[in-house]
């Protein structure tokens, strides 16, 4: 095992007294003895994790809420082990204990819920698409008639990409490759006539090339793909504490709480806000963590608006609008809806 920089394990997961999420179904009692969140993450995918190579820090949604994990069990919104995945890795990194949890642009769907582990609930409403390089003048789908495309192996992608191409008579050759860079790599050597993935991470690779006006992201979206994180099946209490982290980012943006004013709502008068920062009700306790946990999260990385314009906002390379999306709050036509504090 390499390590790079202070939290960071790249290669191969390697199970040590240290750095092994709990299998007996107390992950929180692992966590809090070793002092550290394991969390399996993508790596290299701008917006959701990516290593800024001059901070040495993670950037990114998922990378965030590695650290929302961290501030709300340990109070150290820092004191995280980021673990690179591959597609293929996901599945038995979660199930062997390798991980604590896994936020890794992962698609929520029936059979990884019930093989993988618990699903959390969705940080990213997000839909498949195709890249093509915009000198070939391709608009629809059809016109990929004879195409090779390139895609990550161990993925909906592959799986959704098989489907509506059989379904519209389309006939392709599938380039496949386990590692994302390999995958994009191959795109941009001219391998492949085309990639398939996520939007967002189309997105965020195409920021990263260095003509990215040559490539062009087609209309056509031919999935759902909503991502979210996952634990371990057997471990109730951990899963609870990870959906009810992510929902205090949501919540916290619904009562107009963020990591500047967060302070400023102590001791008020609003019911639902001291439920909510755990000056009522011993909700932390039911957890088996403080009743500030949400405090700390939203002092560690904001609200969700917060995280989602520092991941894909105006003042990034990807610009990717929220408003009028499935990412907006549910007040604002959105999907973006947290349980009640109560």
């Amino acid at each position: 095992m390499k390590k790079l920089i202070p939290g960071l394990v790249i290669g191969a997961l390697v199970l040590s007294s240290t750095a092994v999420a709990a299998q007996g179904g107390n992950t929180l009692s692992a966590v809090q003895e070793r002092g550290q969140v394991v969390c399996g993450v993508n790596g290299g995918l701008p917006g959701m994790s990516v290593l800024n190579e001059e901070s040495g820090v993670f950037e990114g949604m998922d990378a965030d809420y590695c650290r929302a994990i961290a501030a709300a069990v340990l109070g150290d919104p820092e004191a995280v082990q980021y673990t690179p995945l591959t597609a293929d890795q996901r599945a038995t990194a979660i199930q062997g204990g390798e991980v604590d949890v896994i936020f890794r642009n992962t698609t929520h769907t029936l059979s990884r819920d019930t093989a993988w582990g618990d699903f959390g609930p969705t940080i990213l409403y997000d839909g498949q698409g195709l890249m093509v390089p915009t000198e070939l003048g391709i608009t629809e789908l059809t016109e990929l008639d004879g195409a090779s495309i390139c895609v990550t192996s161990g993925t909906t992608t592959e799986l959704n990409l098989a489907d509506q191409m059989s379904f519209l008579g389309v006939e392709y050759t599938p380039v496949v490759a386990a590692e994302i860079d390999t995958v994009y790599g191959q795109y941009e050597e001219g391998r492949c006539d085309a990639v398939t993935s996520d939007k967002s991470q189309l997105l965020g690779r195409r920021s990263s090339f260095a003509d990215p006006d040559a490539h062009t992201i087609l209309a056509a979206t031919i999935s759902k793909e909503p991502l979210g994180p996952v634990t371990a099946h057997g471990d109730a209490n951990w899963a609870d504490i990870v959906r009810w982290v992510v929902f205090a980012t949501i919540t916290a943006e619904e009562l107009g709480i963020d990591s500047t004013n967060v302070d400023s709502f102590a001791g008020g008068d609003n019911p639902a806000v001291a439920r909510f920062l755990g000056e009522d009700g011993g909700y932390g306790q039911a957890l088996g963590i403080s009743d500030d946990f949400t405090v700390q999260v939203i002092k560690a990385v904001g609200n969700y608006g917060e995280i989602y314009d520092r991941s894909f906002g105006p003042e990034t390379a990807l610009n990717l609008g929220r408003e009028g999306t499935l990412n907006a709050l549910w007040t604002e036509g959105g999907l973006m809806y947290s349980p009640p504090f109560r």
